[in-house]
């Protein structure tokens, strides 16, 4: 294979960081939506689905609006020929919008006293112990507000599976913890982090003595006259979203992210508006919780002045101080959720006792707010509540000559997904490169008088933050602007200045080989949808590195590298730590607890007639192989219980796999890989013919 294969782990992420748009020149002299006259609310909020459809390229989707009790209006959208979305007769994937319910239950438990949301995790789950003595200090709070310190995402690792409820990698979670460390200080700032959510889910379950669905499901969802919520292995009494990989017409088997309370919760649109609904008052709730619920807890710890911006932390929600609704004095909470294959929005506006869902299948969950959005400002017009819609206007500002200290800011700067490189001119110009993307031109932007760095037409900045941990970040300021679907202010840490690492040379270049060798995955589940991933999210081009780190990861020496950026928000989350080991002849790489071989150690097939086997060992790493001379043959396999194989071709596309299709037999593709993967023991019977 010819491509770069970067760690499945990290494609995942990336998949399911949903902040993101495409760039849309801000005209900050327009409203953000035409006129519609006299059109209905409902009528618009049709027009917002049917273009949120067709700016995510999603292939369905579901929309609800419940105000003051009931819901007033709903509706589909489908990409499909011959297809119709339903609101309330299919089930979608809610992703992350999941962590609103885990939040609901902590705060009931606290109401009832047996929580306290600032006594110590310790106290309730006994077993808690992690390698960094810090954990000691983690909250309860700390959990729903994303302070925790928690590298991430460990809980969801081997738990976003196809069709399989196993839930053994979640039953160790507490076990994986113990050799773990914390990329911050509990409570320094708050960053994304799904283990926060999983802990707090264990939490219900420990205090409640029941388990989490259990618990859920009587004190939230039947309260709610809820029926159409469920987690993965319940059965379902409505048929789920069909969801596809993209380019390919067949659908997908079920999709389940076993790690329920962080984000694999099903519904309809309508229930879940529902539920949003039933956070409007007390009643779930109390109105000192609700009213917790909505506090900035972003401002607890390092968080940029200025807080327009698509991430404002609450407990749960992702943004207590939703724009427009900000600009007239109305709190509207949001929270998105996304998993590989569906997407979720969730927009309550308390005041007014209204909430509305936006849930697709294919997408992204910042599509669907913007959706809802559009959806609760129709509604609010319709019944004569004013909001003020006007975009945001840049600062004035000229450019102005630049400070010579200003250029001591020229460097490497890094996020956990983006690297980039700033230069700095006598005269002020900036450049900002993409070393993760080196194939887009650089970004200039012009110092100014106000001290920031603006581009040619005066509405995007930069600015270089010195905060109180003594990091320096580049801070970044901007409006997308999407027809149809209104505006998303952009203000936020993009990244922090990666400090100068300096390695021998035979150290960094043990480093550049590896960053250089295409690796495969070997501790993931047969039903992994890593290996869909894997296939379908290969890079083009190979990032550059910066000197003596490994992504946003700083290099310790030839057998390690450590998660050091900590950046507030989105940018910062789900850390990575690296160790190299030495096995069967090559290097090996672990990234926090998922193992990779390197692809050149994956054998050939055996080419010869009749039957043959390949075993998964007692350490349960799947077995790859290259295609090799067995290409154009027709190989039959004889799956066991509890296994799955994979084909890809010469670019990395799945062609065949036993997990996504039943398939049993399959002509091999020419320059292509093979993976069985299964339980300890697992044997295949293979024939090539």
């Amino acid at each position: 294979m010819n491509k770069k294969r970067w760690p499945v782990l990290l494609l995942v992420l990336a998949l399911l960081w949903s902040f993101a748009l495409p760039a849309h020149a801000a005209d900050t002299e327009a409203t953000p939506s035409e006129d519609t006259g006299d059109v209905s609310a409902e009528v618009l909020s049709q027009m917002a689905a049917a273009t949120a459809l067709e700016y995510s390229a999603a292939d369905s989707l579901t929309w609800a609006i419940w105000d003051t009790g009931e819901i007033i209006a709903s509706g589909g959208a489908s990409a499909l020929e011959g297809t119709q979305a339903s609101p309330s007769d299919e089930l979608y994937g809610i992703g992350s919008v999941s962590k609103i319910f885990t939040t609901a239950a902590v705060l009931q438990l606290c109401e009832e006293g047996r929580v306290a949301l600032d006594a110590p995790v310790t106290r309730y789950l006994p077993d808690f112990q992690m390698a960094d003595p810090r954990y000691r200090g983690i909250t309860v709070r700390m959990l729903l507000n994303h302070s925790s310190g928690l590298m991430g995402s460990l809980s969801l690792e081997n738990e976003l599976l196809f069709d399989d409820t196993d839930s053994s990698a979640l039953d160790l979670f507490l076990e994986r913890l113990k050799d773990q460390r914390l990329m911050a200080d509990p409570g320094a700032y708050s960053v994304y982090c799904n283990d926060g959510f999983t802990l707090a889910e264990l939490v219900v379950e420990a205090v409640s003595g029941q388990t989490f669905m259990e618990y859920v499901r009587s004190h939230l969802l039947v309260p709610a006259a809820l029926e159409h919520v469920y987690a993965p292995g319940e059965a379902l009494d409505l048929p789920l979203a069909a969801i596809y990989s993209a380019g390919d017409p067949r659908p997908l088997p079920q999709d389940c992210l076993n790690a329920v309370g962080a984000g694999g919760l099903y519904a309809t649109a309508e229930d879940l508006a529902s539920f949003g609904g039933a956070l409007t008052k007390a009643g779930l709730l109390k109105q000192s919780s609700l009213n917790a619920m909505a506090a900035p807890e972003y401002s607890r710890g390092i968080w940029p002045e200025d807080t327009l911006d698509a991430l404002a932390f609450g407990l749960g929600w992702d943004n207590v101080e939703w724009f427009p609704f900000c600009q007239s004095d109305i709190t509207a909470l949001t929270k998105g959720g996304d998993t590989l294959y569906y997407h979720a929005a969730l927009v309550v506006i308390p005041q007014y006792h209204m909430a509305a869902a936006v849930l697709s299948s294919g997408g992204a969950s910042t599509y669907n707010q913007l959706a809802a959005t559009q959806m609760l400002l129709a509604a609010l017009d319709e019944q004569g509540v004013y909001v003020d819609e006007t975009l945001p206007a840049p600062e004035a500002t000229v450019p102005s000559p630049m400070p010579a200290e200003v250029a001591q800011n020229a460097g490497y700067y890094g996020s956990t997904s983006v690297q980039y490189q700033v230069s700095i001119s006598p005269e002020g110009t900036l450049t900002l490169s993409y070393l993760t993307y080196p194939s887009l031109p650089g970004q200039t932007f012009v110092y100014c008088a106000d001290g920031s760095f603006r581009d040619a037409t005066g509405t995007a900045q930069l600015r270089f933050i010195k905060e109180s941990n003594g990091e320096t970040y580049l801070y970044q300021k901007a409006l997308s602007v999407v027809p149809g679907l209104g505006a998303l202010p952009v203000s936020n840490y993009a990244a922090v200045k990666m400090p100068e690492n300096q390695l021998s040379d035979s150290v960094q270049a043990i480093w550049d080989t590896v960053y250089a060798t295409s690796i495969l995955p070997v501790s993931e589940r047969y039903s992994s949808q890593s290996y869909l991933a894997l296939g379908s999210s290969e890079l083009q081009e190979v990032p550059q590195m910066v000197p003596g780190y490994i992504g946003g990861s700083r290099i310790v020496d030839e057998t390690s590298a450590r998660y050091s950026l900590q950046v507030p928000g989105n940018a910062g989350r789900d850390g990575q730590d690296w160790t190299l080991t030495q096995q069967g002849g090559g290097t090996w790489v672990q990234v926090n607890e998922e193992l990779y071989m390197p692809e050149d150690q994956a054998p050939d097939l055996f080419a010869g007639g009749g039957w043959s086997y390949t075993t998964v060992g007692e350490d349960g790493y799947a077995r790859w192989y290259h295609v090799g001379d067995c290409a154009g043959k027709s190989m039959t396999v004889q799956v066991p219980e509890e296994a799955g194989f994979w084909v890809y071709d010469a670019t990395g596309a799945v062609t065949a796999s036993s997990v996504l299709w039943d398939d049993t037999t399959v002509t091999l593709p020419e320059g292509g890989l093979v993976v069985f993967a299964g339980d300890p023991g697992s044997r295949f019977h293979l024939r090539l013919a």
